[in-house]
């Protein structure tokens, strides 16, 4: 369950903000209008945002308003020296709650980070400059920051930290103690990237991302186990040249992260040259090259274990060589012709022997019309008896196999189709899991009501 939201009056001896000179306004702050316009994946959950004086507090407000797109209030605490370069009001209009400045009477840092059932559900130092970290190893409560997170220590709560300085700052033997020193308490650290003398604050995507999964455990989830399969098949015409495509695997690890994130448990069978699979106790990895050989894995694993979920992601190969010479053909041979074949089916292999099981497809396309996409992809859901099916046009740039970006359209059996707008495909996973989850629920209850 979430916290209880935390609201907060801030008290400064600089009258421009202070709102105890304002009328009261009714009704909720319109920047919480964007609450949960992404995902509700943190609804309930509270965020408190230290914010410090380094330049790059100026992503602040973008990197809060993120948080709140998946569903989560953000409380921002900000030192003397970050409100010289932003003004505590920008953080206002962020959030839709007032900056805390300096602690008063109302004990802020208690509320925010104290062993209650008001406080925070993670601290975020972002951005963190090398005084404000070396103060946190130090135990040092000098400013409304450093006393926030010493509270949250005291109580346990995660805390995260986002360095942004000069190189040659980050650079310092003491503060890289510290930092050590941080970690070895339980302290995660997201950055920096090293470019141009400095180390810059971490990508905004990277930062919202690793501090959701953090946040986020899904009981339901917990319950679930799920077999996926990731990247490009290939079909080798000799020793050294394959049939394959562009396929990254992006789009699958990503799913395998929000799976684990979410507190499941992952059995991928991944392609070669595809991305690094979460590091968890939760996720298991099978290798394969070949289509046959994929799905030789899929019904090994579907006939030794129990699983809830099959998700096929792989850019599966739909054709092989007919003949494949055991060498290395010479590259003075002339012409070559090579007589392809279709390789197997595998979602139709699975259904056809685990009717029960939850499917959901991907089927890449390049069309002219997103209506002709959708047809398509339809179709592919019916003759294959799957689920869902989550289609997407990988002749766009934004779109396609190898970009970070992705935008799909989700079709279930009855033809409803959710379609998710370009975004990152770490946040298309969080839309295909919570579809997916969705979707099954809706099958349990009306196979209840039928029994």
């Amino acid at each position: 369950m979430g916290r209880r939201v935390i609201a907060f009056k801030y008290f400064t001896d600089n009258d421009t903000h202070d709102t105890r000179k304002r009328p009261k306004l009714l009704g909720p702050h319109p920047s919480k209008d964007i609450k949960g316009t992404t995902s509700t994946i943190l609804k309930g959950k509270t965020i408190c945002m230290c914010l410090t004086g380094s330049v790059a507090v100026m992503t602040a407000p973008i990197i809060a308003r993120e948080f709140m797109r998946l569903g989560a209030e953000v409380i921002a605490v900000m030192t003397k020296a970050a409100t010289q370069l932003i003004q505590p009001d920008l953080m206002h209009w962020a959030t839709g709650n007032p900056s805390i400045t300096t602690l008063t009477g109302a004990v802020e840092h208690v509320q925010i980070a104290g062993d209650r059932n008001s406080t925070a559900d993670l601290v975020l130092v972002c951005p963190a400059t090398a005084n404000t970290i070396s103060k946190i190893a130090a135990g040092i409560d000098d400013t409304p920051v450093t006393t926030v997170v010493t509270t949250a220590f005291g109580s346990g709560i995660p805390i995260v930290v986002v360095p942004a300085m000069h190189e040659c700052m980050y650079n310092h033997p003491i503060l890289g103690e510290n930092i050590l020193k941080l970690k070895r308490l339980g302290v995660e650290f997201i950055g920096p990237r090293i470019s141009e003398g400095k180390a810059k604050i971490a990508r905004i995507d990277e930062i919202v991302n690793r501090c959701r999964d953090i946040i986020v455990q899904d009981p339901e989830m917990k319950k679930y186990k799920v077999l996926l399969t990731v990247g490009p098949t290939r079909e080798y015409i000799d020793r050294v040249r394959f049939i394959s495509n562009p396929s990254s695997g992006k789009m699958g690890m990503s799913i395998a992260e929000e799976i684990v994130a979410r507190g499941g448990s992952v059995t991928i069978i991944m392609a070669k040259g595809v991305p690094e699979p979460p590091l968890s106790n939760n996720v298991r990895t099978i290798e394969i090259t070949t289509t046959q050989e994929l799905l030789d894995a899929v019904m090994k694993e579907l006939k030794e274990n129990t699983y809830q979920f099959f998700i096929s992601a792989a850019a599966v190969s739909d054709f092989r060589p007919k003949e494949f010479v055991d060498e290395k053909i010479s590259s003075q041979t002339g012409e070559l012709i090579v007589k392809l074949v279709p390789t197997p089916k595998i979602i139709k292999e699975v259904r056809k022997h685990f009717p029960g099981l939850f499917i959901v497809a991907f089927k890449a396309e390049v069309p002219k019309t997103p209506e002709e996409m959708i047809e398509k992809a339809y179709a592919s859901l019916i003759s294959s008896n799957s689920d869902l099916v989550v289609a997407n046009d990988v002749g766009r740039p934004d779109t396609g196999f190898e970009s970070p970006t992705n935008e799909v359209y989700i079709i279930d059996k009855d033809k409803n189709v959710f379609h998710e707008p370009l975004q990152t495909k770490r946040l298309i996973a969080v839309k295909i899991v919570e579809k997916m989850l969705e979707t099954f629920r809706g099958q349990e209850f009306e196979k209840k009501q039928s029994t």
